[in-house]
C-alpha cells in the first residue's frame, strides 16, 4: 500500500528548543527535574545550560512528505524510540525532517494490518545529527480499505 513512498523524505524544517516550551513540556509529562526548568541549575551543569526532556522532539515540525497521506483518526501508535548523540540544549536551533523507512503488512485477528515505519532526524546548523527517532504506525484493515478507495 505504501511501498511507493519508502525512501521519500520531507524538506528540513527549522525548529527552536524554546525555554518556555521546554518548561511546559516537562510540567505536562510530570518531570520537574531542574536540568529542564531551573536556569541556574542548567548553568551549573556539565552542559552549561538547560536541556530538553528526551521525548521533547515530539513537539517539533518535521515537514510533510507530499506522497504520504495518513488520516488523522483510526491509526494506532505502535512504538517510538529515540537515539541521541547529545542532549538538546535550550535556545538552540534544530533542523528536522522525516523519512519513510519501511512499510509491511501482517495478518492479525483484526484483519490485515499495515505498519509504516518513519525515521525522523534532528540536526544542528552544520548538518550534524543530534537525534534520530524511529516510529511505527499501525494502520487497521478498516482504515486501509478506506484509503484504498
Amino acid at each position: 500500500m505504501y511501498k511507493n513512498v519508502i525512501g521519500k523524505k520531507s524538506k528540513k524544517v527549522k525548529n527552536m528548543v524554546e525555554r518556555g516550551m521546554v518548561k511546559r513540556f516537562a510540567e505536562s509529562i510530570g518531570d520537574s527535574h531542574p536540568i529542564f526548568i531551573d536556569e541556574e541549575y542548567g548553568r551549573q551543569s556539565r552542559y552549561k545550560k538547560n536541556i530538553a526532556p528526551p521525548t521533547f522532539p515530539r513537539v517539533f515540525d518535521y515537514g510533510e512528505i507530499n506522497e504520504l497521506y495518513l488520516p488523522n483518526v483510526g491509526l494506532i501508535h505502535g512504538e517510538q524510540t529515540y537515539h541521541y548523540e547529545r542532549p538538546l540544549l535550550v535556545g538552540e536551533t534544530i533542523y528536522c525532517f522525516t523519512e519513510v523507512a519501511d512499510y509491511y503488512e501482517k495478518k492479525a485477528s483484526l484483519g490485515l494490518l499495515g505498519f509504516i515505519v518513519l525515521k525522523r532526524y534532528g540536526e544542528d546548523a552544520e548538518g550534524n545529527t543530534i537525534f534520530t527517532e524511529d516510529q511505527s504506525i499501525i494502520i487497521t484493515e478498516t482504515i486501509r480499505k478506506e484509503l484504498s478507495k
